[in-house]
C-alpha cells in the first residue's frame, strides 16, 4: 500500500479518536486530531499526483475520508448547538445527488471529476470546523472566532448549493443514459 493510500488510511482512524475528545469535552485535543487528519487530506492528493501513486482506492476513499471526519464534526456541532441540522441535510442532500450522478455514470463507464467549486467547499468546511474547535478551546475571544467560523460555514454552504448546481449542469448528459 502505498503512502496516499496510509494517509488516506489514517485519516479515517482519526475520527473515532475525533468524536471521543470532543464528546469527552477535549477540545484541545479534538482540534488537533481535526487538523492533523486535514492536513493528511491535503498531503495523500499531492503526493499520489506528484509521484504518480494514484490508485482506484485513493479515488473511492480520499473522498469518503474527507466527508467522514468533516460530516462527523457537524453531527457534533449540531448535538452542541453551533448550527442547525437543516444545514447539514443540505450539505448531505448535495453529496447524495453527487453521488448518485457518479454512481450511474460510472455504470456506463464513464468517470466524472471533482470540480474545483466542490474543493472549495470541502476547504471552507474544514476551516469552519477548525474555527468552531477553537472557538470551543478558548475562554476571551472565543465569541469572535464562533463567528469568524460561521461566516465561513455560511459561505461553505453558498458554495454547497453553487457546487452541487454546477456538477448537475456540467454532467447533465448523464439523465440521458
Amino acid at each position: 500500500m502505498n503512502l496516499p493510500n496510509k494517509l488516506t488510511i489514517a485519516r479515517m482512524i482519526s475520527v473515532p479518536f475525533f468524536i471521543a475528545a470532543y464528546l469527552f469535552r477535549y477540545y484541545p485535543a479534538a482540534l488537533v486530531i481535526f487538523i492533523a487528519a486535514s492536513i493528511t487530506d491535503y498531503f495523500d492528493g499531492k503526493i499520489a499526483r506528484s509521484q504518480n501513486l494514484v490508485t482506484n482506492f485513493g479515488k473511492i476513499m480520499d473522498p469518503l475520508a474527507d466527508k467522514i471526519l468533516v460530516y462527523s464534526a457537524l453531527c457534533l456541532f449540531i448535538e452542541s448547538d453551533i448550527i442547525r441540522a437543516w444545514m447539514l441535510i443540505l450539505i448531505l442532500a448535495r453529496e447524495f445527488i453527487v453521488a448518485g450522478m457518479r454512481t450511474v455514470a460510472a455504470s456506463e463507464g464513464t468517470v466524472l471529476a471533482a470540480g474545483m467549486s466542490g474543493k472549495i467547499k470541502t476547504v471552507l468546511q474544514m476551516v469552519a470546523v477548525i474555527l468552531y474547535l477553537l472557538a470551543l478551546c478558548l475562554t476571551e475571544g472565543g465569541t469572535k472566532v464562533m463567528t469568524v467560523g460561521n461566516v465561513i460555514f455560511w459561505a461553505s454552504l453558498v458554495m454547497t448549493v453553487y457546487s452541487g448546481a454546477e456538477y448537475v449542469w456540467k454532467n447533465r448528459s448523464i439523465f440521458s443514459m
